[in-house]
């Protein structure tokens, strides 16, 4: 009788060890592990997991049939990172199948492989393995350790602070005039802000972490009161999944201690696949308390030259001919286009560092 070969290691790319760190910290709470085939599906279909608690995005580990051939549900899978060392161990509840088609046009509202998202989808392999994972590492395991504060650290802190109520922040790119707009106009409301950048997997064309990093230092450190601000990062990768995003980034946000969450225009969009305010509306499919978290909406934000300041269509009186318009795509062709950034684009200190950053001679 031939011997049962042993279940295969895992060898898991940036966006699987981003989510193994969100599963052990608590970030994908409730969930405790890769999603089974219940959970999964209703996830697909109507942003719930099988006990009925909101969740708008799958967290599933996917495998080629290589690979699947050797795995059998009851198994433990070794999870490893890209030097093989262990991260933790997948208990194998269930070995399923999935339409990929079906999840990119639920998921992402397309089906159109241009889209990041869908084009990790598509590429990724035909069978899921669900069950709960068991983490090997206790502490920090990506760059940037020590702003890779756990939820459990952040609402210490928060409560060390007093703050009752916080306002978190998502963003990918460097924090310009609107964003800092926005954000001051939230802070005006709470007890302090939330600064949660994304440091997982993002796409090749985004503002790489380090030099965002550098430039939400400088910008902190000059223009936001600190008692009031806190810097910390999310290990998790981005989706570009638009309004199903918009709800996983606040749920995230709820995990971490957040009572508040901002929403300006095109959150998580890429492309032209979203509607502006798209991301914003999704909110009215759930129950006024049903995600933990307050939702502030904010208008697409712009600098007028006749206020000569930021401003929105609800505070400004002035001809669209004066306002220019800013988003972090603007600021990344600039960059590329090594042009350099007006003062109505970013702050001085942060243009410096991106500049410096992408400067070609």
């Amino acid at each position: 009788m031939s011997a049962i070969a042993a279940p295969p290691a895992l060898r898991l790319g940036e966006r699987h060890l981003g989510d193994v760190e969100m599963l052990r910290v608590g970030g994908y709470a409730p969930l405790t592990g890769f999603m089974t085939r219940a959970d999964y599906t209703r996830v697909v279909d109507d942003m719930h997991l099988a006990d009925g608690a909101p969740w708008s995005m799958p967290i599933t580990l996917a495998v080629d049939d290589e690979t699947a051939a050797t795995v059998a549900e009851g198994d433990t899978v070794a999870l490893l990172d890209q030097s093989d060392r262990l991260v933790g161990h997948l208990e194998v509840r269930e070995k399923f199948g999935y339409d990929k088609r079906r999840e990119a046009q639920e998921v992402y509202r397309t089906t159109d492989e241009a889209h990041p998202g869908v084009a990790a989808l598509y590429a990724q392999g035909d069978t899921l393995l669900g069950g709960p994972v068991r983490h090997a590492a206790t502490g920090p395991t990506g760059p940037f350790p020590e702003y890779r504060l756990t939820p459990a650290e952040l609402k210490a802190e928060f409560a060390a602070r007093g703050w009752r109520t916080v306002v978190g922040f998502q963003t990918r790119n460097p924090v310009h005039r609107a964003h800092e707009y926005i954000q001051k106009a939230a802070l005006e409301t709470v007890d302090g802000l939330l600064l949660h950048p994304l440091v997982g997997e993002t796409k090749g064309d985004d503002v790489p972490a380090d030099v965002r990093m550098r430039c939400y230092h400088v910008l902190l450190e000059k223009y936001y009161p600190r008692e009031r601000t806190i810097l910390a990062v999310l290990p998790a990768a981005m989706r570009y999944a638009g309004p199903r995003e918009a709800i996983f980034h606040a749920l995230m946000r709820r995990n971490y201690g957040c009572t508040h969450f901002i929403l300006g225009r095109d959150h998580a969009g890429v492309g032209n696949y979203y509607g502006s305010y798209d991301a914003q509306h999704i909110f009215a499919e759930f129950g006024p308390h049903e995600l933990g978290i307050t939702p502030l909406f904010f208008e697409h934000a712009f600098w007028c030259r006749a206020c000569n300041g930021m401003a929105t269509t609800k505070t400004c009186p002035h001809e669209p001919s004066t306002r220019t318009f800013l988003s972090g795509t603007a600021v990344r062709e600039l960059l590329q286009a090594n042009q350099p950034l007006p003062v109505e684009f970013t702050r001085p200190e942060v243009a410096h560092e991106l500049v410096a950053a992408y400067r070609r001679d």
